[in-house]
């Protein structure tokens, strides 16, 4: 095989054809630097950012001219890669607190050991542009380099070099080009490594690739501009491959069980009737041997498209990801100006008309067909007319599958037939053509001629209805693996990163909503897990009866956690005893105030605030120290602070001799150690016996008054509880904090709760921290729910709360299609393997359906679910089987169409 490249300097490459172009690679995704200017779309995608999206597009492709390429691979994704993703950042360490592995090399290598074996992809978009000079002598030049590179291989010399000058030129020429694509769709430059593995993906399909990430950061194949001209390295070795349409597979054809089988070469080139093979016409395939093995492709054409499609339908290459097996994409586009485009329409009118004339005397009249072709030929001249920009899309697609073995091959190629034979769109893997049409698919070459059978012509905005353009993905580029795309047919990771969303500018809070049982605290608790296993740190308020977090806790952060009771009162939250300083008054001050029920104004509060203030620049100040003061006020004082001390004193004993006050006011608990950083990693906060006042007595100050004497202790601990989470959030901004709130209602419930919410939202990100609130209805977030960066929507029965948990992933909440997947199609109930299924928003405004996966690491598994009689040697966990594929189920999504 020839490769079809002479010379590569920078992203410009000079073929053996002659023609010079210019390869871009489209949504590149962040840089070397982690950076990166756009925002990556989803699968479903708002009507508002859809129409915007299409306008783009369609106004890149009437900037373009002349016959652009556009490229849609799929590049091979090993387990490593994403390994690395998942360990970026991260300080190394070789061992844990407890002398044990580090936790987060243990869900790696959890990770590593799920994804082995499966077949992963990611999509890459290049867009390929000839340049055209206006200079007959560089014209020349590129024919002449072009013959020279037919003969050189036989004479044993190397291609002819380019000049200095030419080089100059056609650099002009493609900034021309990437002023064209500024501000339609986000690209770089293609290195000229990318260019080689364009290459080398093409012809290691079906086997081992080279990986991309590689070629991303290689300074290999790269010319240099040496006394004048330029000089390239050999690429001769990218051709060391044998081509052999319909070749002989030895398990399909069974060979080895042939008689003349010592004959028969791999070439096929003995009778096929006589080896007994199938024959050529159904050995559809492009049979590709290279030194690493041998690989088979099919490649599909697109012969019809349908004549009218609606625009939730039409995003074609977007159903592709819906296989569970890769799909490249090649579409070579002929852009024809409008005039021109249009002389060619009255050309047909013409021919139309004499085809009428002529069937004007026949018996039968004229068919329909023709008044349906004159029909469409005028519509079309009429949009046409609508602009001068307009352009007319001439397309020959091609669609390539592969396999290791013709019959997977085969398979896959049937399927994507059927897959488009479904949508109106017809399919042919012509027998015959099969290299021509690979051939399409490598920078560089020319068009062959007998493809032209295939073009599709199309208005603009029609063509980019495809989205053809058009990258989708969910998560972030790094972090914590959470599972996979369930919008993707094939085991794509998703990955999320909170801890890393203040330093790109964005919110780390999350909000998620669903209904009993849908998985909601098993994703807040796959989170919290890998913040502080990744050197962060988790405060979790848990007020489950059964203390769910706190058994998390011991379990999946051994040796690291701190368990505060509310009820057993095991650690004392005495704030005189934990803040130091002006801080520790403040609280203490507070919290007083807010259990009495008194005004800082008034002689009572005067009194109490003296007493704080005594007892805090004591040798050992408690809040024990504070009832002592105001013992010794009330026997030292006389009049009005007398009987304030005194009352305030026996109010105070009815609190302190409450089990629910005790870790406020008994002096013999040890404190809460909120110094994190040295002595635990996750605090779970368990409010468990804590009763709060209904969220009506809150509004009226003498209904509150006349609450429970539990539920007024319970507020004013609320309160404390909430300058815990607030002062370790707050503490230290290079380290990330999450305040992790599971059924949020109960914290909002109170002024005390809202407040800490508030402030968390609202001021998290410039101290790195974040809160991770569950709910069962979106409203129950709050009024500051839209400050959450990350939004997850699981399954919601209630249609109504359904519609509001789409409005705050932010979808059209009245699309009957999202109402039905969010109703009856995440995680249904009963259905095995179907667990954890969610709608992930993300900072990048990217929206995609995804199932998390509880890591196979035993002190995770262990207690991470709440699901009655559970045991976990005998459920799903969230996950598969690694013996099968992580895809899953294949279930109908609906369309929110990308475009």
């Amino acid at each position: 095989m020839r490769v079809p490249i002479r010379h590569i300097a920078g992203h410009l490459v000079w073929s053996t054809h002659g023609s010079v172009w210019a390869i871009y690679r489209l949504h590149p995704g962040p840089d070397t630097h982690g950076r990166s200017e756009e925002t990556v779309q989803g699968t479903y995608v708002p009507a508002a950012v859809r129409d915007e999206q299409l306008a783009k597009i369609t106004h890149l492709i009437r900037s373009l001219s002349g016959a652009p390429r556009l490229f849609g691979l799929c590049a091979q994704v090993d387990p490593g890669e994403i390994a690395l993703r998942m360990i970026e950042g991260i300080e190394p360490a070789d061992t844990a607190p407890s002398g044990g592995p580090h936790p987060w090399v243990e869900n790696v290598d959890a990770t590593l050991e799920l994804l082995d074996g499966q077949e992963m992809h990611r999509r890459t978009l290049w867009l390929a542009v000839p340049l055209q000079t206006e200079s007959a002598g560089l014209r020349v030049s590129a024919s002449l380099g072009a013959m020279w590179a037919e003969l050189s291989p036989a004479l044993g010399m190397r291609p002819a070099p380019v000049a200095r000058r030419e080089v100059t030129a056609y650099r002009e020429q493609a900034s021309r080009v990437q002023a064209a694509l500024t501000g339609s769709i986000t690209f770089h430059p293609a290195r000229p490594a990318e260019i080689v593995w364009i290459i080398q993906h093409a012809l290691h399909r079906g086997q081992t690739e080279p990986l991309l990430t590689e070629a991303e950061t290689s300074e290999l194949y790269g010319g240099q501009i040496r006394e004048g001209v330029l000089h390239s390295p050999s690429y001769a070795d990218l051709g060391q491959t044998r081509l052999q349409e319909g070749g002989i597979d030895p398990e399909l054809d069974n060979t080895n069980d042939l008689e003349s089988a010592g004959q028969i070469t791999r070439s096929g080139r003995k009778s096929w009737w006589r080896l007994k093979a199938a024959s050529p016409l159904r050995r559809r395939w492009l049979q590709v041997e290279t030194d690493t093995g041998v690989g088979y492709q099919a490649q599909l054409a697109l012969a019809e498209c349908p004549p009218a499609v609606s625009q939730d339908a039409a995003d074609l290459f977007a159903q592709l990801e819906t296989l569970n097996f890769p799909v490249d994409y090649t579409i070579d586009l002929t852009l024809i100006p409008a005039e021109k485009a249009r002389a060619q329409i009255q050309r047909k009118k013409n021919e139309l008309i004499d085809q009428a004339d002529q069937y004007d005397t026949h018996p039968t009249g004229i068919p329909t067909s023709l008044s349906e072709a004159a029909r469409d030929l005028t519509e079309l001249n009429t949009r046409l007319s609508r602009t001068t920009v307009e352009v007319e899309v001439q397309s020959v697609t091609v669609l390539t599958v592969w396999g290791p073995t013709a019959a997977v091959c085969d398979a896959r190629a049937r399927a994507l037939a059927a897959l488009l034979g479904g949508a109106d769109y017809r399919a042919v893997r012509p027998a015959g053509l099969q290299e021509a049409l690979f051939t399409l698919g490598l920078p560089g070459t020319v068009r062959p001629g007998v493809v032209r059978e295939f073009t599709q012509h199309q208005i603009s905005e029609d063509w980019a209805l495809g989205g053809a353009f058009t990258v989708g993905e969910v998560g972030d580029p790094g972090g914590m693996f959470l599972g996979i795309d369930l919008d993707s047919g094939t085991t794509r990771p998703v990955m999320i990163n909170v801890a890393d969303a203040p330093k790109q500018d964005a919110s780390a809070s999350m909000g998620i909503v669903g209904d009993l049982g849908a998985g909601k605290s098993v994703l807040q608790k796959l989170i919290a897990e890998a913040v502080w296993a990744r050197g962060g740190c988790a405060i979790c308020i848990d007020r489950t009866p059964v203390r769910e977090w706190a058994a998390f806790a011991r379990s999946a952060a051994k040796g690291r956690v701190q368990i505060v009771d509310a009820a057993r009162a095991e650690v004392s939250i005495d704030p005189l005893r934990m803040f130091a300083g002006p801080e520790g008054r403040h609280y203490a001050l507070s919290y007083l105030t807010l259990q009495l029920g008194i005004g800082p104004m008034s002689t009572n509060g005067e009194v109490l605030h003296h007493a704080v203030e005594q007892a805090a620049g004591g040798e050992q100040p408690s809040m024990h120290r504070v009832l002592q003061v105001l013992d010794g006020i009330a026997t030292s004082e006389v009049g009005k602070r007398q009987d304030a001390a005194a009352t305030l004193a026996g109010l105070l004993r009815v609190v302190a001799t409450n089990s629910l006050a005790r870790m406020v006011f008994d002096p013999t608990l040890p404190p809460v150690r909120l110094d994190a950083s040295s002595t635990s990693d996750m605090i779970v906060i368990t409010t468990t016996g804590l009763k709060l006042p209904p969220k009506a007595a809150f509004a009226n100050p003498e209904i509150l008054l006349q609450q429970p004497l539990e539920a007024l202790i319970g507020r004013a601990v609320l309160y404390l509880i909430a300058a815990i989470a607030r002062q370790t959030a707050f503490e230290d901004p290079e380290r990330f904090t999450a305040v992790v709130a599971d059924e949020l209602y109960w914290l909002t419930s109170s002024a005390e709760g809202t407040a800490l919410v508030h402030e968390i939202l609202h001021d998290g990100r410039k101290h790195g921290a974040g809160l991770l609130a569950a709910s069962h209805d979106a409203e129950e977030l709050g009024p500051d729910r839209g400050l959450m960066a990350y939004r997850a929507l699981a399954r919601t029965t209630d249609r109504e709360r359904a519609r509001r948990g789409l409005e705050f992933v932010g979808l059209d909440a009245n699309d009957p299609e999202l109402l039905r997947l969010v109703t009856t199609g995440l995680s249904p109930v009963g259905r095995k393997g179907r667990e954890g299924e969610f709608l992930l928003a993300c900072p990048r405004q990217n929206t995609g359906r995804v199932k998390a996966v509880i890591p196979r690491i035993t002190r995770i598994e262990s207690s991470i679910t709440t699901t009655p009689g559970h045991r976990p040697n005998n459920t799903s966990h969230h996950t598969s089987s690694a013996a099968q594929p992580l895809a899953g189920e294949a279930v109908a999504r609906p369309k929110e169409p990308v475009q």
